[in-house]
């Protein structure tokens, strides 16, 4: 199998980290429940995990870095932490449902700031504009998971310093790929799957907390267990119940595959391998690649549309060709509202840092037959 739908998940991982969650799941109990060996040793994996996330990502203590099964979980956190029912939060015209459906069940008034596609200056001067009405949170993906657009985080962000508005950083598709610095942005939150750029297994994220954090759930956090309330420290605070301990030795493997290959070096990657793409998409007249003018506009991300096809049968017939892309919305239908391509969504291909040059090939070859048979 071509596998092109790793902004999905990363379906391949590291041999490292599927021997860590194996190891975990031989060795290790709960954390915080009880001095014995395998116990502390899962005390140790969370600790050693939180300390690499927070060195990772410019977290000042390990404490400020929680696990949650996923970005859409940490991103509810966030959001209902800093949003109040009927508040007002500004977003970029490229958010997933994952930010989106939770400021509608608040009844949040959520201010778009439009912008064209891989336009940095008018996605400033919007966030700009918006911002001069005040806001309760800006709520900004660093990456479009639809069209892999790096958003001017940086720029955004400073914005939202200098106006005193807390923000939200959705980091699930730029994690891993992306420098993410907590303090240098000043950012409330951070997002982001563990199963995408960070290669762990699905089911596991993490939270980099900047800012005060109000529970989702209560129960056991092995601490202060004569409270009926929550306990007001992080991490126990916001991380009831018995912990994803296999997930999280499986994520900490990914981080050190990451830390070790360098950012860098699998950004390159990626980005080379659409490149390709786009160049052997661009060459079929009945196709509509969407790419950046400027390369580090984009991420391992990009769709593309066939005239006269709906998405949905393009990624059937691919599929039947042994190749595995992504069609339709793509949980993120404000995404294609701001590309305009709502009507019938997109085709997504996306790559990680196991993907070739010869897999690449293979797609567009299987897609000239698919279109031409």
């Amino acid at each position: 199998m071509i596998y092109l739908d790793s902004a999905a998940t990363t379906f391949r991982k590291p041999q490292s980290v599927r021997a860590a969650v194996l190891r975990a799941m031989q060795t290790m109990s709960s954390p915080g429940r009880g001095g014995y060996a395998s116990a502390r040793a899962a005390e140790e994996l969370l600790f050693r995990t939180r300390s690499l996330a927070a060195e990772t990502f410019g977290v000042s203590s390990p404490e400020q870095v929680v696990f949650t099964t996923s970005a859409t979980h940490g991103l509810n956190i966030a959001i209902k932490s800093l949003v109040p029912s009927g508040g007002r939060a500004i977003v970029s015209p490229w958010e997933h449902n994952a930010v989106t459906r939770p400021l509608h069940a608040l009844h949040a008034e959520m201010a778009v700031a439009a912008a064209p596609l891989f336009d940095d200056d008018a996605c400033v001067r919007a966030f700009q504009k918006a911002l001069r009405r005040g806001a309760d949170a800006v709520i900004c993906t660093d990456a479009s998971n639809v069209f892999g657009y790096a958003l001017p985080i940086e720029e955004i962000a400073g914005l939202c310093r200098r106006a005193g508005i807390p923000l939200i950083v959705d980091a699930s598709q730029s994690a891993g790929v992306l420098p993410l610095d907590m303090t240098a942005l000043g950012a409330a939150f951070a997002a982001m799957p563990g199963h995408k750029g960070l290669y762990g297994p699905q089911g596991t994220g993490l939270l980099l907390c900047g800012a005060a954090a109000n529970p989702l759930m209560e129960g056991g956090t092995g601490s202060a267990s004569l409270a009926q309330d929550m306990p007001d420290f992080l991490p126990d605070r916001l991380e009831a119940g018995t912990h994803n301990v296999p997930g999280i030795a499986g994520l900490e493997a990914g981080l050190r595959f990451v830390r070790e290959k360098t950012p860098e070096r699998i950004l390159r990657h990626e980005r080379r391998l659409i490149r390709r793409a786009a160049e052997g998409l661009s060459r079929m007249s009945d196709v509509t690649p969407y790419t950046a003018a400027e390369e580090r506009r984009q991420l391992g991300v990009l769709s593309f549309t066939v005239d006269g096809e709906s998405p949905e049968d393009v990624a059937e017939a691919l599929a039947k060709r042994g190749v595995a892309v992504r069609a339709g919305l793509h949980c993120a239908p404000l995404a294609h509202r701001s590309g305009g391509t709502a009507e019938t969504g997109t085709v997504r291909v996306s790559v990680s840092a196991f993907e070739t040059e010869a897999e690449i090939d293979g797609f567009l070859r299987a897609l000239r037959a698919a279109l031409h048979p």
